[in-house]
């Protein structure tokens, strides 16, 4: 800790939603610290939120191909194809239960890569019953584009087959624990308009606190390429408009109290204000930490 510097003073008034008080709108996306290891660093640069993860239930590396993080600077943006890396949901557990910082965290969660989708329930089942009791809100991560078949669990019954059984399981813990513990439903930008649609049924069918749009794209909008292997999941500032696209459109389809975590490509003060103009009530960084450097959380922190 002594790198660090002392904890940012706060520039924004907290905010209430989804029964949990957020210090300020800006959080950091998972996949920065997949397994909780530096929350309490991280925490001392001024985020009002960090989601960790996500943590799969048994631990695996990842995918073997290297390079495994691609920069593409002149586009500020990264390609990315880590394939859930993990220690597994009981040491991010163990680690999670010693934090310090104050702030909300996030935990979110998926199926180990071996899992198949018709089992897929019972990882998201057992993360939660591991780590539920160290997390502010759950994140369920249905739209990684570097697990095989995943994005497959957006489909509305398998969404629901998902979804159902773990806020069956957040009302018997809550027989002994009165947390809020809001879910979250992380979605594609890759998704289409009638896609995006059956995603808000179901959130409001279900009355699920909110969702966060999104996560990264398999579409390259800026043409970005790179001279080797280009797979993976881009974001930075190519997936704005992308992200942009599917907040607006989930505001419009859903209640006011749905809480809509707006992610992907923010790396200014006016990418933040358009998100929330689009209707994210809260915004999550991660390409932008790597390009702009800590300074952005408090420039982001101030402008909301």
């Amino acid at each position: 800790m002594g790198w660090l510097p002392a904890p940012a003073k706060p520039v924004a008034q907290p905010v209430c939603l989804a029964g949990l008080e957020f210090p300020n709108r800006i959080g950091l996306a998972a996949g920065f610290d997949k397994d909780g290891v530096a929350v309490d660093g991280l925490g001392r640069l001024g985020f009002g939120f960090i989601e960790v993860g996500t943590v799969t239930p048994r631990p695996q590396h990842g995918n073997p191909r290297q390079p495994r993080i691609v920069r593409l600077s002149g586009s500020g943006a990264l390609i990315n194809r880590l394939g859930f890396p993990s220690v597994g949901a009981p040491a991010v557990a163990a680690r999670l239960r010693r934090l310090r910082y104050p702030g909300i965290v996030g935990v979110n969660i998926g199926k180990n890569a071996a899992t198949p989708n018709a089992r897929a329930v019972d990882d998201y089942l057992m993360c939660f019953d591991a780590l539920h009791a160290h997390a502010d809100y759950i994140a369920v991560n249905v739209s990684s584009p570097n697990t095989p078949h995943l994005r497959e669990l957006q489909r509305i019954e398998q969404l629901k087959s998902i979804l159902e059984p773990l806020l069956e399981a957040r009302s018997r813990i809550r027989k002994a624990d009165s947390r809020p513990l809001p879910f979250f439903v992380k979605i594609s930008p890759d998704l289409v308009p009638s896609d995006l649609a059956g995603v808000a049924d179901v959130i409001r069918a279900l009355g699920l606190e909110g969702v966060i749009a999104t996560n990264t794209t398999l579409r390259r909008p800026n043409g970005d390429q790179f001279s080797g292997d280009a797979s993976g999941g881009l974001s930075g500032r190519p997936l704005l408009q992308l992200s942009l696209t599917a907040v607006r459109s989930l505001r419009a389809a859903l209640p006011r109290q749905a809480v809509i975590i707006g992610c992907g490509g923010v790396q200014s003060a006016d990418d933040a204000l358009q998100m929330r103009d689009a209707g994210a009530d809260l915004i999550q960084v991660y390409s932008g930490l790597i390009f702009r450097g800590p300074k952005l959380i408090r420039e982001l922190s101030k402008a909301l």
